[in-house]
């Protein structure tokens, strides 16, 4: 039996030590008894807490997701000005826990899984659903609604093609360079669509 208050512990270790193999692996093509290894506990108990390898997967994605969460909102809650919680959006989006060769290997294996689980597709989807509010209502106070829209699409597919060329180890691929990329985007965006005298 698992001692007593040990359950969150041995669960976030799970979580963890999934996201370590997938990302290693650049697959979601790994075993149970992969996972229990490296969080230094049996297969037995890793079915224990979740049942199945799927159920571990849907957790450490919804896991990803909930940190960016959280890290966004800390970011946007210590910015005073709408461009400045773009750029917040920005930063967090690259920070370095998010912007690892491990996690983004984890992030494609999770959307190419997206393919076939909807319950995967369905967390990713939130999450894109997030990223286009938290810039478009920012947006909003710098532009007219039709261009926030267009900047925040753009923004967002910066932000995916980025991860895209670091997991091919393509250039830009620093997080300090990509953020630079997708501010520069954003102010050029803005800059050409206001008189330059309102240009945020």
């Amino acid at each position: 039996m698992p001692k007593v208050g040990m359950e969150p512990v041995r669960r976030k270790a799970l979580v963890d030590a999934a996201l370590h193999v997938i990302g290693d692996q650049g697959t979601l093509s790994v075993t149970m008894s992969d996972i229990a290894r490296q969080a230094g506990v049996s297969a037995a108990l890793a079915h224990h807490y979740f049942g199945s390898k799927e159920q571990l997967l849907v957790e450490t994605v919804r896991s990803l997701l909930k940190q960016l969460r959280d890290d966004t909102v800390t970011a946007l809650s210590a910015a005073s000005t709408p461009r400045e919680r773009l750029s917040a959006i920005v930063r967090v989006s690259f920070q370095a826990d998010q912007f690892s060769p491990e996690t983004i290997a984890a992030w494609l294996a999770f959307y190419s899984e997206a393919q076939r689980s909807e319950e995967t597709r369905r967390f990713l989807v939130i999450y894109a659903r997030r990223l286009h509010s938290n810039l478009v209502s920012n947006l909003k106070q710098l532009c007219v609604a039709d261009d926030a829209q267009r900047i925040a699409e753009g923004t967002a597919a910066m932000i995916d093609g980025l991860y895209i060329r670091r997991a091919l180890g393509s250039s830009p691929v620093t997080a300090d360079a990509s953020i630079a990329l997708t501010d520069d985007y954003i102010t050029l965006n803005l800059n050409a669509r206001q008189p330059q005298d309102n240009a945020a």
